[in-house]
């Protein structure tokens, strides 16, 4: 049958506009654009949380934040919750990961039946001080969040995918190699273009960072941003923490270089399947776990419900998968039931309430244009709960306790226009207001994050020691995994 075969790739902190098939003007991404022409890339694609671990334990379970109740970098998946690989196991199809997962620990039932070389949150607890909300506790007192050298070089994290790539290569040549002929699923997941920005020479110097373009709507040029972002900004301390203007400019330049240092590593991978047996039927699944503001509002990072920020890349890839842009709306959530038709394995028995839908059907459909995606957040810097809304031409950000905003994607991409307050467009805040509660009640979520953050919080010993638990900035490559 095809599509026994199924291999996901899962980077960090992507911006699907930030690929050369995305018709973004410079930057080079070119396996990316290759692996784009020859199957499907789905435009309009978003993650349930613009931030890691939560995003990542609804990738995992195919469901909403507020269904699983991982609300934020402390709470990582932990196999509670039935997880596509799970099910895979249970019809006896090999499921393996290397690299990145970010769940809670290697020892939890997570659905693999190997992790090779896995980095998890910080001793299975994650970022404990950015639980702590209303009124959150900022931690400026460590390392800056985008690291504490920017520009050329090596960093853990480079080194860490090299040695994922590596060994995602060999995997795949052994599996191709293998006379069983044994189908498989295997999950891939890279670090980069996540922050520290350090990447190599070559990647950097793509980008010199005197040609380097600002970013829109920077406070400096006037613009005043939502008041929840401005918390969110206040919180991270982002732009007030570089040295000078010329390390801002090279970390423009170093986001670009890890775009380009990733686009060369799943190269190297896509390779490994397509230059073998296993190219015939295997599908191939490139997405990211989030975006990055880059700078823009001067806001760096996720954690907004800005595009920058809440889409990312969504490209299948494999027998009788379609050659288009598909502009249907679709998130992480889909993959659940993608990877499972992908494995020959009927996913209709499982979705329950799971909202997802296969971009394999998706992407051999009419485009569903009013098809309805929620991302929401609850995490560090927030002191009150962001949910976004796409439907159709119409991007909608309700956050509690503060204004709305709204935006027509179709004559505004850029989202420089809110419309939240415009009168002329009562009525389509209404609509997507009813979306949104049709979906979930945005104020008794809200309360339950807290709740569990709370208890969360005490379980720790309080505010205080809490604030103790975690790292102020990326999760650190451990010996184990570079050995």
């Amino acid at each position: 049958m095809a599509r026994r075969n199924v291999v996901v790739i899962m980077s960090d902190e992507h911006d699907p506009r930030i690929m050369g098939c995305s018709g973004h003007p410079f930057v080079k991404t070119p396996n990316f654009d290759a692996l784009a022409s020859r199957g499907t890339r789905f435009r309009n694609a978003y993650t349930p949380s613009p931030i890691c671990v939560p995003a990542r334990a609804a990738f995992a379970t195919g469901l909403r934040v507020h269904q699983i109740r991982h609300w934020d970098n402390a709470m990582p998946y932990f196999g509670a919750q039935r997880g596509w690989g799970n099910v895979l196991q249970d019809h006896g199809i090999r499921v393996e990961s290397i690299g990145k997962l970010h769940y809670r620990a290697e020892e939890d039932p997570a659905g693999f039946d190997k992790e090779h070389v896995p980095m998890h949150v910080v001793g299975g607890h994650g970022m404990v001080w950015g639980s702590i909300r209303d009124p959150f506790k900022p931690r400026h007192d460590g390392p800056r969040m985008l690291g504490e050298r920017i520009g050329p070089g090596e960093s853990s994290y480079t080194e860490y995918d090299r040695d994922v790539t590596a060994r995602a290569v060999q995997w795949l040549k052994d599996a191709a190699e293998d006379e069983s002929d044994k189908p498989f699923v295997l999950y891939v997941g890279l670090v980069a273009p996540h922050f520290p920005f350090v990447v190599a020479e070559k990647f950097f110097n793509m980008y010199p960072p005197e040609t380097m373009p600002e970013p829109k709507l920077h406070p400096n040029s006037g613009y005043v941003r939502h008041p929840w972002v401005q918390e969110y900004a206040d919180f991270m301390g982002g732009e007030q923490r570089f040295a000078d203007n010329d390390e801002r400019l090279r970390a423009f330049s170093a986001y670009y270089g890890l775009v380009s240092w990733l686009d060369d590593n799943v190269g190297q991978i896509v390779q490994a399947i397509n230059g073998s047996s296993l190219a015939d039927d295997t599908t191939i699944i490139y997405t990211s776990d989030h975006g990055d503001n880059l700078g823009a509002r001067g806001v760096w990072g996720k954690s907004t419900l800005y595009e920058e920020s809440v889409k990312v890349p969504m490209i299948v890839n494999g027998p009788g998968v379609p050659v288009s842009v598909n502009e249907t709306s679709v998130d992480l959530l889909d993959l659940f039931p993608t990877i499972l038709e992908g494995a020959s394995v009927d996913p209709a028995g499982e979705m329950g309430e799971r909202p997802g839908q296969s971009l394999l059907e998706l992407a051999s459909s009419a485009p569903q244009k009013d098809r309805v995606i929620l991302s929401e957040y609850h995490a560090a810097g927030s002191n009150s709960a962001g949910f976004m809304v796409r439907k159709g031409r119409w991007k909608y950000h309700y956050y509690i306790g503060f204004r709305p905003e709204l935006f027509d994607l179709e004559t505004d991409p850029e989202e420089l226009r809110d419309l939240g307050e415009d009168p002329a467009y009562e009525d389509v805040r209404q609509q997507m207001h009813r979306e949104l509660t049709a979906i979930c009640d945005p104020h008794e979520v809200d309360r339950m994050a807290k709740e569990d953050q709370a208890a969360l919080i005490e379980r720790f010993g309080g505010v205080d020691e809490a604030h103790k638990f975690g790292s102020s900035t990326s999760t650190p490559v451990t010996s184990a995994v570079t050995a």
